[in-house]
């Protein structure tokens, strides 16, 4: 259940009102947007009273919330959410955020290059990944600590945030003394324990879709992390498993749009991941922007034939900088900036 306040209430007005849902035995989160202030009940409220809650002196409106999440739940939050990810970045708002870099962190001079040819491109932070979730247990897997420590390396080189995959609570203090942006992957997206414990950390999360997550699915994932206390997540569609088997998955675009009819938490693309082929990326990318994602994911490395780690869906540096120009020239048109 949600209140909405009338323009002009009163700070007695809205205390009032808190006291009565909180006697109801609810708790009582305040979002106070450009325009409007809602009073989120948090818990069972079935003690509540919906008629006796609108005829309370400052209420608009009170309104019943039929979804299990909450928290990230745009009735609760009207104004989009923007998520600082640090050095003056951010994720959402009129600003597309671009964040690039290799599948894997393979060496020093590999992720320091792949970081300047990617910064001097346009992107606003740095992918790579220290740990890699492989479906064989005989591929490549990451080079752990150490490729924190290259990412490091790399943001101190650039000064680009870096993000990088989670993949066990083991980890987290690691990634909480080196990391900008603590990734869940797809395989992890509904790790409840992994979610409970990065919701207790006030890092940005990325969230990437599940392989054959639905929409409510993957927002509920959020409510995990974000009913632990940290509200800074940062959805991340990066494509779901159907019949089809040209491309590595199917990119759901139209949950760019139903997300941010639903939510309120900025939502970026990984078409890299989605298609699976490097020759698709730019098409796929721009779709996006189109489509009002406030923020891409792009593979990009140094020599994709030779990448330990999905060189087909990777660009190089020259392809990524003529991709951001693209970019640039279709956020343009939709109101956004790069």
């Amino acid at each position: 259940m949600v209140v909405v306040m009338k323009q002009g209430f009163s700070q007695a007005q809205m205390d009032e009102v808190k006291r009565a849902m909180e006697a109801g035995g609810v708790r009582v989160m305040v979002s106070r947007g450009a325009h409007t202030t809602i009073l989120g009940a948090e818990g069972d409220t079935g003690g509540l009273d919906q008629e006796q809650l609108g005829q309370l002196p400052g209420v608009e409106r009170v309104m019943r919330v039929s979804e299990p999440y909450k928290k990230a739940n745009r009735k609760f939050h009207p104004d989009d959410s923007v998520i600082h990810l640090g050095g003056g970045v951010q994720v959402g708002g009129r600003k597309l955020a671009v964040i690039a870099g290799p599948c894997s962190v393979e060496s020093r001079e590999q992720i320091i290059g792949v970081a300047g040819a990617v910064q001097t491109a346009g992107a606003a932070a740095l992918r790579g990944g220290a740990y890699k979730p492989r479906t064989s247990p005989y591929a490549f897997q990451g080079k752990g600590e150490e490729g924190i420590r290259l990412l490091r390396e790399a943001r101190q080189a650039t000064g680009l945030p870096i993000v990088t995959e989670l993949m066990s609570s083991d980890q987290l203090p690691l990634f909480e003394e080196g990391v900008d942006v603590i990734q869940i992957g797809a395989r992890n997206m509904q790790n409840f324990d992994l979610l409970k414990k990065v919701g207790r950390t006030r890092k940005p999360i990325l969230l990437k879709r599940g392989l054959s997550a639905t929409i409510e699915e993957w927002l509920m994932s959020a409510e995990y992390v974000m009913s632990e206390g940290n509200p800074n997540v940062i959805l991340c569609e990066r494509g779901i498993r159907t019949f089809e088997t040209y491309t590595r998955n199917t990119l759901d675009l139209s949950a760019v749009l139903a997300v941010k009819q639903l939510s309120h938490l900025p939502v970026v693309v990984d078409p890299s991941h989605a298609c699976g082929r490097a020759w698709m990326v730019e098409g796929m990318a721009v779709a996006a922007v189109a489509a009002g994602a406030d923020g891409l994911l792009i593979e990009v490395h140094n020599d994709p034939p030779n990448a330990l780690c999905d060189g087909q869906q990777s660009l190089t540096p020259e392809q990524f900088a003529a991709l951001m120009d693209k970019v640039r020239a279709v956020a343009h048109c939709v109101g956004r900036e790069v």
